[in-house]
C-alpha cells in the first residue's frame, strides 16, 4: 500500500501539471482517437466537451464493465431478512410510497435504472467519493437508460446515456461530453439511511433485491477501510481543506458541512433549512462486511415548503470531492 500510495502521489503531481484546465478541440480529438476511444464510443461526439480529456482517466472496467441494473426486482421490507437494520440504503418517497436501494448492491452496479411511481430514475452510487443520488432520467421528454463508461473525472463515477452515448458527471449530473454537453439531470429527493429507519417510515414498502447471473459478493466491501485512508483512490488532483480528504460532508446545492459537525450538534436550523443527525447506519465503505461497518449516522435535509418540512436532494460525499467540483467553497465545520 505504501507503494502505491507513492505512485499515486507521484502520478497526481504529473497530472496536475499537464492536465490544467485549458484544452483544444482538436487536443481532445487526438486523445480520443490515440486512447481507442472512438473505437469504443463511435457514437459519442468528442468535438464538444466541458473539459480537457487528459482530466478523464479510466478505472479499469471498459463500458459497462460494470454491469447497471436494468430490470430490478423488488420484495416488500417485510420479507427482506438478508439485510442487516443498519446496513444502509438510497431511499425515494413518491406519492405516498416508499422504495430502498441498498449500497450492498450499487456497489457491485452504481447505477439502477427504475421507475417508480411512473417516474424514470436513475439511482447512482459511486464508492470513491460515496456520492449517492437520484436523477430522473428523463432527457428531452424522453426516457433514457445510463450506464457506466469504466471512466472517471476527479475519482467520480463517468455515466453515459444509451441515447446519444454522452457522458455524464454523476456527483452533479452535468453532461461533460457529447451531444448534450452542457445538460443537466434533474436530482430528485432521495435519503441514504439505515434499512431500519426506512422500515419504520414505509412498512408497506418494498426493496431491490439481489439481481441475479452477477455472481457478485453483495453485502461485502472490495474497498476494506477506505474511509480512513489518508488519500482517496485514483484521483489524481490537489485537496486542500480543513478536514481529511475521506471526511464525509453533506451537500447541498453547493454548500457542503462537514458530517462531524453535525453529528456533534446533531440539528442545524437555518431560515428555511433543516438538518437532522441520528446515529444508527453503517459505513458502506469501512469493513470488509458492511453490515459491520463503523456508525456514521443518518442525515435528513429538510426544507419548509407550502408551509411543511419537506425532503430536498442532498448527497454525503467525501471532502476531497466537494472540493474537487466546488473548489472556490469552503467546508462548513462549525
Amino acid at each position: 500500500m505504501k507503494h502505491l500510495s507513492l505512485i499515486l502521489i507521484f502520478t497526481g503531481l504529473i497530472f496536475s501539471a499537464i492536465a490544467g484546465d485549458k484544452f483544444t478541440t482538436d487536443e481532445n480529438l487526438k486523445w480520443a482517437e490515440n486512447s481507442g476511444w472512438n473505437n469504443e464510443w463511435s457514437q459519442t461526439d468528442f468535438s464538444k466537451a466541458s473539459l480537457n480529456f487528459r482530466a478523464i482517466i479510466s478505472g479499469g472496467p471498459p463500458k459497462d464493465g460494470i454491469p447497471s441494473i436494468d430490470q430490478p426486482n423488488f420484495i416488500p421490507v417485510a420479507e427482506e431478512t438478508r439485510i442487516a437494520d443498519t446496513e444502509p440504503v438510497i431511499s425515494v418517497f413518491i406519492n405516498g410510497l416508499g422504495r430502498a436501494y441498498p449500497l450492498r448492491y450499487l456497489m457491485f452496479h452504481e447505477i439502477v435504472n427504475d421507475t417508480f411511481q411512473g417516474k424514470p430514475l436513475a439511482v447512482t452510487f459511486c464508492p470513491l467519493c460515496n456520492s449517492s443520488v437520484v436523477f430522473e432520467r428523463i432527457l428531452n421528454g424522453e426516457a433514457v437508460e445510463f450506464g457506466t463508461t469504466g471512466k472517471l473525472h476527479h475519482s467520480d463515477l463517468v455515466m453515459y446515456d444509451r441515447k446519444t452515448e454522452s457522458w455524464w458527471q454523476q456527483y452533479n449530473g452535468t453532461a461533460i461530453v457529447g451531444e448534450l454537453i452542457g445538460a443537466k439531470l434533474k436530482p430528485v429527493a432521495s435519503r441514504l439511511e439505515s434499512f431500519k429507519l426506512f422500515k419504520q417510515r414505509f412498512p408497506d414498502g418494498d426493496i431491490l433485491t439481489a439481481p441475479a447471473g452477477f455472481g457478485r459478493s453483495y453485502g461485502y466491501n472490495p474497498y476494506a477501510k477506505y474511509d480512513s485512508s489518508e488519500r482517496p483512490f485514483l484521483y489524481m488532483g490537489d485537496y486542500q481543506g480543513a478536514i481529511p480528504a475521506l471526511s464525509r460532508v453533506v451537500v447541498i446545492g453547493d454548500v457542503g458541512y462537514s458530517l462531524k459537525y453535525l453529528a456533534a450538534i446533531k440539528l442545524l436550523e437555518q431560515n428555511d433549512l433543516r438538518i437532522t443527525w441520528a446515529a444508527g447506519q453503517n459505513s458502506a465503505l469501512d469493513s470488509r462486511e458492511i453490515a459491520k461497518g463503523k456508525d456514521v449516522g443518518n442525515i435528513i435535509v429538510q426544507k419548509m415548503q407550502d408551509g411543511a418540512w419537506q425532503d430536498v436532494p442532498y448527497l454525503v460525499s467525501f471532502a476531497f470531492a466537494y472540493k474537487a467540483f466546488y473548489p472556490e467553497k469552503s467546508i462548513i465545520t462549525k
